[in-house]
Parts: C-alpha cells; sequence; structure tokens
C-alpha cells in the first residue's frame, strides 16, 4: 500500500517513522508542512492522486492548549478543516484514514472510565476543533477510524516528561496539580496499534487508546522523578484551583480501551513500564 503520513515530525509522526522499517512491504510519504500543507485541500487531493495513496494516518494537529483559546483560527484550520481535506481526497479514492484525536471531547466530570459512545462535550477551543475534525472525517471518509488518546509523551519534541525531567534537574521545588486524574500514553505505543490496524485492516468507528492504569500529573511526576533519579527536587501537589490556565482540562479524562482491545486482539503495556522505556531511551 502507498500510506500518508501527516505530522511526520512530531512525536507520534517520528514514533511511526521508527516503526516503518518494520513495514517494507508499504510504500510510506512522511510529511510534515515543508513537504505537504494540510490546510491547502487542491495540494492534498494533487498529493494523493500523484502518488495513488491508499490510506492517511493524520498525526497532524494544533496542540497548544492554552494557547489555542487565543488562536481559534489556525486551532480550526489545523484540526477541523485539514482532517476533512484529508478525508475527502483519501474517500474519493475509496481509501481508508485513521484520524487522532484526544480525551478533550469530554469536559472530564466523569468518575468512570469514557467509552467511546458516551457523549461528548468538550469545553477547550483544542476540544472542540478536534471534536469537529472527527466528525469530518467520518463525514468523508467511510472507511475513517478515529483513535482517541491522552496525555502523550515520547522521546521526541517538547512533552510532560522532558519538561518534569528538566525542571527536576534544574529546581529544588516543584508544584504539580494532583485532582486531575488520567492515563499517559506511551506514543511508541500508540504507533504500534496504528501500524497493528493498518496489518489487520482498519476497523471504522471511534476508539479509545491509552496505557493501561490511572494516575495525576503529580503522581506522574513523581513516578518521572524516580526513573529518571532525580532526588534533589521537592514535588508538592497542587489544586487545579492553585494553577490556572487559559483552557479548561478534563478533572478526569480515563478512557475505557475494552473496543481497541478485543477489536485487534492486543494487550496494552501498563503507563509505568512504558514511561521506564521511553526514560531508558532518553
Amino acid at each position: 500500500m502507498n500510506i500518508l503520513i501527516t505530522g511526520c515530525n512530531g512525536q507520534l509522526g517520528n514514533e511511526m517513522q521508527l516503526l516503518e522499517a518494520e513495514y517494507p512491504q508499504h510504500c510510506w510519504y512522511n510529511t510534515d508542512v515543508a513537504e505537504l500543507d494540510i490546510t491547502d485541500q487542491q495540494a492534498i487531493e494533487t498529493f494523493v492522486d500523484e502518488h495513488q495513496i491508499d490510506g492517511i494516518v493524520n498525526c497532524a494537529a494544533y496542540t497548544a492548549v492554552d494557547k489555542a483559546e487565543d488562536n481559534e483560527e489556525l486551532c480550526q484550520k489545523l484540526n477541523a478543516e485539514a482532517p476533512a481535506f484529508l478525508a475527502y481526497a483519501i474517500g474519493k479514492r475509496s481509501g481508508w484514514m485513521i484520524q487522532i484525536s484526544t480525551d478533550y471531547v469530554f469536559d472530564g466530570t466523569n468518575h468512570t472510565p469514557y467509552t467511546e459512545d458516551e457523549d461528548t462535550c468538550p469545553n477547550s477551543v483544542y476540544g472542540k476543533t478536534k471534536l469537529v475534525g472527527e466528525l469530518n472525517v467520518q463525514a468523508h471518509c467511510e472507511r475513517s477510524m478515529i483513535i482517541r488518546t491522552a496525555w502523550l509523551y515520547s522521546t521526541f519534541g517538547n512533552n510532560f516528561v522532558k519538561t518534569m525531567i528538566r525542571l527536576g534537574k534544574e529546581k529544588p521545588e516543584l508544584g504539580v496539580i494532583f485532582d486531575q486524574i488520567g492515563t499517559p500514553t506511551y506514543a511508541r505505543d500508540l504507533a504500534r496499534i496504528i501500524m497493528t490496524a493498518i496489518e489487520k485492516g482498519v476497523q471504522p468507528g471511534v476508539y479509545h487508546f491509552s496505557n493501561e492504569g490511572v494516575i495525576s500529573w503529580y503522581d506522574f511526576t513523581k513516578a518521572i522523578h524516580r526513573l529518571a533519579d532525580i532526588t534533589t527536587c521537592h514535588v508538592r501537589p497542587l489544586h487545579t484551583a492553585e494553577y490556572p490556565t487559559p483552557a479548561n482540562r478534563p478533572h478526569y479524562s480515563v478512557l475505557d480501551k475494552t473496543k481497541i482491545k478485543q477489536t485487534y486482539g492486543i494487550e496494552i503495556p501498563y503507563w509505568e513500564d512504558s514511561l521506564a522505556e521511553c526514560i531508558a531511551q532518553l
């Protein structure tokens, strides 16, 4: 198959590129904005037709959650309109598309893990635009798979794990929020399930994927410091109210992964095992 990867310079896109060598039977087209501007509908259609693309994995997105509150237009372009253009172009060829989405499509008021068929209720610009992106992809591509994930980190780019390691080495004390609960996702694990879906066949619908387990940002930071052997930084628990941000964040965003596990017959690694793997690589 000829497969287009967008956002190849991001966390997930980089992990996808590392795994591609294991799937030499496919022809991979790794693109970022320099190779393909996904806000340009004509450019997408030309690229997809010229390279006879069979499937698209859209790893590109506007993910600066707080900045999105002031950059709604750009966020809308990248998270809502661009996925529509990609889905339309591949849908015309009867191809498939995997769209990466987010736990931010929920408002975080649940107390039990969110399933795929629960009502969405985003309360941030980022969450709202990502939800529109989901709907646009499903409207334009029958063979589309939406994968919602959360708390993504990797050895690439900027992310919470790398920030906490850096700050832990620089500062004697850190305050981290303890009343927001979720599950981290190692981007390599997400890339692996995407590859599994491509190999076994993209099953249309909405799916949830993160690592196993439940944790707060505070507990996550404590684990990061323990695994990175940082002993000189005291980590204090903070209430969300003590650390106001422009964007609302879900207080509880644990995702139920039953559907993706049953559909593809996979086991998902525990968050701390994946964190240890990532930190060993760093």
